[in-house]
């Protein structure tokens, strides 16, 4: 992994990896509404451009949506198709917060950790072959079980503590890739706090059962990695 020097298992060619993306992104926004509130949806696509820029991937057909939801969420998924929900709005309030989501995420998609998840999850549960004919086939589960293995872990123990190491890992080139875009790394710091701030009163798993770090994790995750980061920070 460039950047972190962690090892990867990847049983998927990126060739394969991003046309998984394509899929999955087809059959979200299929289900989905998009927002029609231009200039949320212009800030999206224009913070996205940014970032996108400054991860140097010129090969990816980047693609940023907005859609209308009230969960607090976003997504990267292989190949630069990325989406955010409405919800998270009011939380990034700015640019620069936005731009540590999108950087996150689209760090997800340069460390192809949708690829490393099905990998993953084609050892934990089926071989490749069988879950290639069942998409040829358009097998409906199989679909629904790639799609989500490009978004998230699965299951406790061996997965989930995978995705916990790809979180950290997200936040951290994410920092870097926001730093190279103009926005100051700080901003970072304080949308993790907004995030806390929004969560509380709410039931949430431990962090064990999680496949996110708590806030209280990456905030200190951040302020560690914040000197590295603000060594490519030039403001726009």
């Amino acid at each position: 992994m460039p950047g972190t020097g962690r090892h990867q298992l990847l049983l998927l060619s990126e060739g394969q990896e991003v046309q998984m993306g394509l899929d999955a992104y087809r059959e979200v926004l299929k289900k989905s509404k998009l927002s029609t509130d231009p200039a949320a949806t212009e800030q999206v696509r224009r913070v996205g451009r940014r970032i996108a820029e400054a991860t140097g991937r010129t090969d990816y057909q980047w693609e940023f949506s907005l859609i209308e939801d009230k969960q607090v969420n976003a997504f990267c998924l292989p190949g630069g198709k990325v989406a955010v929900y409405t919800g998270l709005l009011p939380i990034t309030g700015d640019d620069a917060r936005l731009a540590a989501v999108l950087g996150h995420e689209v760090a997800h998609a340069i460390a192809r950790h949708g690829g490393e998840r099905v990998s993953q999850g084609l050892i934990v549960q089926v071989g490749l072959t069988a879950t290639q004919v069942a998409l040829a086939r358009n097998d409906p589960r199989a679909v629904q079980q790639v799609t989500a293995l490009l978004g998230a872990g699965a299951t406790v123990g061996l997965l989930l503590p995978w995705s916990r190491t790809q979180e950290s890992e997200a936040d951290h080139l994410g920092l870097i890739f926001m730093a190279k875009a103009g926005y100051d790394p700080h901003a970072a710091l304080d949308l993790w706090r907004r995030m806390a701030e929004a969560a509380k009163g709410r039931e949430r798993p431990p962090e064990f059962l999680s496949t996110h770090p708590s806030e209280a994790t990456r905030i200190a995750q951040i302020e560690a990695w914040i000197p590295e980061a603000m060594q490519y920070y030039r403001p726009r």
